[in-house]
This record gives structure tokens, sequence and C-alpha cells, in this order.
């Protein structure tokens, strides 16, 4: 199955001289979005974790039944002031504006090895913010992973190293 034909470039949105790739095509699609989980379960598969750390609010979709399959913990990478308890607090320019995501303090423990999924890595500035946040808190991250990859961004770039995982990443 091509995925690439469920994930659209829009012209010109959000803002003039911007493709945004629409994944909403893809959730609509019962059997393709079943497929993107499942060739992205296949694809971290060279990574061993023990928990996946999901950014809010679209990694959350590939990244909740990712943990379902693997019977690992989820650890939500949430926005400033939506966590109940203590969290650490990690800052990167987003396209737009600053933005701020925080980590339960206690959701990480020294050594835990961390599978970070988003829907997207383009800049790569909000998984960057991820890995310290892992790290931070003692974790290894295991491996960045993500639908799609915006390659022309050079996100890959900014994760030091840290292996990427993206099923379309040619985009």
């Amino acid at each position: 199955m091509d995925l690439t034909e469920y994930v659209p470039v829009v012209p010109d949105f959000p803002e003039p001289g911007v493709g945004f790739r629409d994944i909403t095509p893809l959730l609509a699609a019962p059997d393709a979005f079943r497929a993107s989980i499942d060739l992205l379960q296949e694809a971290c598969e060279p990574y061993p974790y023990d928990s996946i750390a999901a950014f809010d609010a679209r990694g959350f979709l590939w990244a909740a039944p990712l943990a379902d399959r693997a019977g690992k913990p989820l650890l939500p990478i949430r926005k400033a002031g939506k966590l109940p308890r203590r969290a650490a607090v990690e800052t990167y320019r987003g396209e737009y504006a600053e933005v701020r995501v925080e980590l339960h303090a206690d959701a990480v423990s020294e050594g835990d090895r961390i599978l970070l999924v988003d829907d997207v890595i383009a800049t790569g500035e909000s998984m960057a913010a991820g890995v310290r946040l892992v790290e931070g808190l003692g974790g290894t991250v295991a491996a960045c992973a993500a639908l799609l990859e915006i390659a022309a961004l050079g996100g890959r770039d900014r994760l030091d190293g840290h292996p990427v995982v993206s099923l379309l990443g040619k985009l």
C-alpha cells in the first residue's frame, strides 16, 4: 500500500508558500491507517524500548496503538500547563512561536529506553525538545519515530545522531 496517496500536500496552508502535509485522509481510511501503524511498529523493532513518549496531540494517534500492541507504557508530552503533576519542561522554537512542552517528572527513570513518536518530523525542534526531556530525566532515546519526515527542513540533523524512523521520509 502506497501511504503517500493518503497524505496530500495542501499548498499555501497555513500561510502562503507552505505546503502542508495533510494526514486526515490517512486517518479517514482505516486500512491505510492500520497499515501505517503496522509499518511503524515494524520499522521500530530494531530499537528496543521500555516506554513510548508521544507528542500532543497528533503523535498520540500512532503512539497509543503502538504502546498497546507492545504492552508498553505511553508517556504524554503535552503543551505547558496540561499535566497535573510535577513536570520537566522544555522550550523550542515552533514554526510560528515559542512552544513549551512538558513530561511528568516521574515518567522516566534512570536508564529507561524511550521511543519518541510524533506524526511529522519537520524542523526537528519539537523532537529535539523531547530528546532533552527524556535525557534530562535520566532516560535514553531509543529512536525518534514519525509517520513522515520533511527531509528538506533538515530535522534529522537536529537530533544529535539519535536513530530516526520515518515511513514517508521523502516528502
